[in-house]
């Protein structure tokens, strides 16, 4: 299959490199001009150290190359990115192609998830296009697919066929990928996990342990679970590879630039100086306010999400932020 990869970060590679060697011809495009040259010549990505990509790999520059022709274009750009490169691809899609987000977020202001961004875009530009969106989700650290280790997916479609075509486009022997037809389900776990996975990294980094950790993990889902109900999701989603599945890998590893911002919030690094010493895009900090918004909107309870957002956008300590928490109400655990 001819496909096309927008975005040339560590997710978009490890993807890229295992669409390659999968079979498919893979041309990866970036608004970076200086990340294409560097992966053109040296095949590697600073942020993945040892791993050097199939020679097969095709860079660009020009975004209409990494669309026009296209059987399947991936989206693998950071959530606050995708409204502006969806409206610049839009002009190159082809009826027939497959759309598929790999991103995780939701937009501030509209609400709205991934695939539906990148929809309002597609048809603003051509309202006569036919399409397919998927929408890629599980728990998959870049650092480990791009090494082969083995690992699961959801592919999301509305329609099973196509959600089918994709998982065979991926699966291999290292990946092992699963269906789901509730697609705003697989993406607001997407989202919501990365701002638990901050709560989790701020107990650790406050010295908390294992019990409490697990504790945000458990009511993390439970709130994740809420939300998707009152939009109308499935609550086996969030119970799956998406939901409780990329909320494990995302606030246990080492790998997980949510968990580790957390980690030192809790020792005592503002938010801003904790994502200059990552170095990479944290999304679960992109994901507070719509989180917010969400909640007030469908009325549902979030006191994870809220103390997490107290900590970092209002000020409020972390020992302030759990004791509140601790301090809550008793509420039985079946009905919450």
């Amino acid at each position: 299959m001819k496909i096309g990869v927008l975005g040339a970060g560590t997710w978009g590679m490890a993807l890229s490199a295992l669409l390659a060697k999968n079979g498919h011809d893979v041309m990866i495009w970036s608004a970076v001009g200086a990340e294409i040259d560097l992966l053109k010549e040296t095949g590697t990505h600073k942020n993945l150290p040892g791993v050097v990509f199939p020679a097969e790999l095709n860079y660009t520059k020009n975004i209409e190359d990494a669309c026009i022709g296209k059987e399947l274009v991936l989206f693998v750009v950071a959530s606050e990115y995708i409204r502006a490169t969806a409206a610049k691809a839009a002009p190159y899609l082809e009826d027939g192609v497959i759309v598929v987000n790999a991103s995780k977020g939701i937009e501030r202001g509209t609400l709205k998830t991934m695939t539906e961004v990148i929809a309002d875009e597609v048809w603003n530009h051509n309202d006569s296009l036919k399409f397919k969106l998927v929408a890629l989700s599980g728990p998959t650290h870049a650092e480990e697919v791009a090494a082969g280790l083995p690992t699961s997916i959801v592919s999301a479609c509305e329609d099973e066929e196509t959600s089918l075509k994709v998982a065979n486009v991926f699966l291999n022997s290292c990946m092992r990928v699963y269906t789901n037809n509730d697609v705003t389900g697989v993406e607001i776990c997407g989202a919501l996990k990365n701002i638990m996975a901050i709560g989790a990294g701020i107990a650790r980094g406050m010295g908390y342990g294992d019990n409490a950790k697990a504790m945000l993990m458990t009511r993390g889902v439970s709130e994740m679970t809420r939300m998707g109900l009152a939009m109308g999701c499935r609550r086996r989603t969030f119970m799956g590879l998406a939901g409780i599945g990329d909320l494990i890998v995302t606030c246990t590893s080492v790998h997980s630039r949510n968990n580790r911002c957390g980690e030192l919030i809790g020792r005592g690094m503002k938010y801003e100086d904790a994502v200059k010493e990552i170095g990479m895009v944290v999304e679960g900090y992109h994901a507070l306010e719509a989180a917010i918004a969400l909640s007030k909107k469908y009325d549902v309870e979030m006191p994870i999400t809220e103390a997490v957002y107290d900590v970092i956008k209002n000020g409020v300590s972390p020992d302030d932020a759990m004791r509140a928490l601790m301090a809550r109400d008793i509420k039985n655990e079946l009905d919450t």
